[in-house]
């Protein structure tokens, strides 16, 4: 209840400030639109922001679903096998030397303008995280628990299941925590190199149309959706690991 409390005071008070540098500055409303023109944005053309925020919803928790799933699954490989330490790391740390934002022409060029590209985006965004906060929890395991369950005659699979994959959720639940914060920038990405739907679209050709009060409410719109992805990856792994103090989020 006292975070929800501190939350809000502090969007009340970026509100005032907002409002009080239009008016302290007088600019015009094409430039920096206050937040009460912004408002009625989002009150007058809801259907249609709505409609268009559904879709980059879809399009971000498909690719946040993807992007876990292959993290995961590439985690698990590289520590259950030296050949594939070998061949994929390198391979991770040049898919990240390469800007994702460069390879989104392309996955439009390939995929199509349809959604299949904007969910490829979101997809490699979350997969780096989710690989590498699993993987680095997966080999941290305590070695003393690992040496105990050798000697007492558990196999690799054994070990993995009941040892290193149960140590390794935090790890874990921290690489879903950040997939969740910036799964929205890849479908927002694709939606502006190429769509003819989704919030990224509608503040494009709505920032060329100098409407700028209805990009600040496609803008409020997306912030409020990564926010709400945000606290709903915190609940379910504040559920699913209850008895870890740090899993709490922004409560206390």
């Amino acid at each position: 209840m006292k975070a929800l409390l501190r939350a809000g005071v502090t969007f009340a008070g970026l509100l005032l400030a907002w409002a009080a540098l239009v008016r302290w500055a007088e600019l015009p409303h094409y430039i920096l639109p206050g937040p009460e023109r912004v408002a009625a944005r989002l009150w007058s053309d809801r259907a249609l922001l709505a409609d268009h925020a559904l879709l980059t919803l879809a399009e971000v928790m498909l690719g946040l679903i993807l992007g876990t799933v292959c993290g995961v699954l590439a985690a698990l490989a590289l520590m259950a096998s030296r050949t594939a330490r070998r061949w994929l790391l390198p391979l991770l740390l040049v898919s990240q030397a390469v800007p994702v934002f460069a390879i989104a022409p392309l996955l439009v060029l390939w995929l199509g303008y349809g959604m299949a590209s904007k969910v490829a985006m979101a997809t490699l965004i979350i997969f780096f995280p989710v690989t590498a906060a699993f993987y680095d929890g997966l080999r941290r395991t305590d070695p003393g628990w690992l040496d105990l369950a050798r000697t007492m005659g558990a196999s690799p699979w054994t070990l993995l299941r009941h040892i290193r994959g149960p140590a390794a959720l935090p790890a874990l639940g921290a690489g879903l925590r950040v997939a969740a914060a910036v799964a929205p920038i890849g479908a927002v990405v694709g939606e502006w190199v190429g769509s003819s739907a989704g919030l990224g679209y509608l503040m494009l050709h709505a920032t060329a149309r100098i409407q700028t009060d209805l990009t600040f409410a496609a803008l409020f719109l997306l912030a409020l959706l990564a926010v709400a992805l945000w606290l709903a990856v915190d609940f379910l792994l504040r559920r699913a690991l209850p008895w870890l103090p740090d899993t709490h989020g922004f409560e206390g």
